[in-house]
């Protein structure tokens, strides 16, 4: 069912060819979802690209339709989309992070993908992913002995200050507390 990324299919991907659609789609594998080859979301990682020749063979090995080209025909439905969203940021969180970023990855826009987030789940996809980030860095207390800094860095934020600052807000105390609190 391995289709090669051919020279023709790349160029066709990188340069949003319509006239190629219906030939091949495209999927990629960091975030599972497949397009056709006309999509003008943010060109992949060529290593990450796995061609397929059908719609089937993309959705069976579960891989969902991109929501910007539609390459089914059908719109693809909020909730899966935020779905999606949500595996994406589970399976990154650790990893540097913007609004950009996450809607370029995902195959939308930032206003849409805001919106509709925080329509579907009743939170904003930031604090979502500080939520993630925030329960990583509890597993690592409760299950390490990793320093604040590199618990606050293995969980994907960018200074221990303000991981500081968000556990304390989020759990009422500070994770240097809540270790010893684990302790007791």
């Amino acid at each position: 069912m391995k289709y090669p990324l051919t020279k023709n299919r790349w160029t066709a991907i990188i340069n949003n060819d319509a006239t190629k659609d219906g030939s091949f789609y495209y999927g990629v594998k960091t975030t599972k979802i497949f397009c056709k080859p006309s999509c003008h979301s943010k060109v992949p990682n060529k290593n990450n690209v796995l061609i397929f020749k059908t719609i089937d063979e993309a959705l069976n090995l579960g891989f969902r339709p991109c929501k910007r080209c539609q390459p089914t025909g059908k719109s693809l439905p909020n909730n899966l989309w935020i779905k999606q969203i949500q595996t994406y940021l589970a399976l990154n969180f650790q990893q540097p992070l913007t609004l950009i970023k996450i809607a370029e990855d995902c195959h939308g826009s930032v206003s849409n993908l805001q919106r509709t987030f925080k329509k579907v789940t009743g939170q904003s996809p930031t604090e979502y992913l500080t939520t993630l980030r925030l329960q990583h860095s509890q597993k690592l207390l409760q299950e390490t002995d990793y320093s604040i800094k590199t618990i606050a860095i293995r969980s994907g934020f960018n200074s221990d200050t303000y991981y500081n600052t968000l556990f304390k807000k989020h759990f009422n105390q500070t994770p240097q507390d809540y270790r010893i609190g684990l302790q007791s």
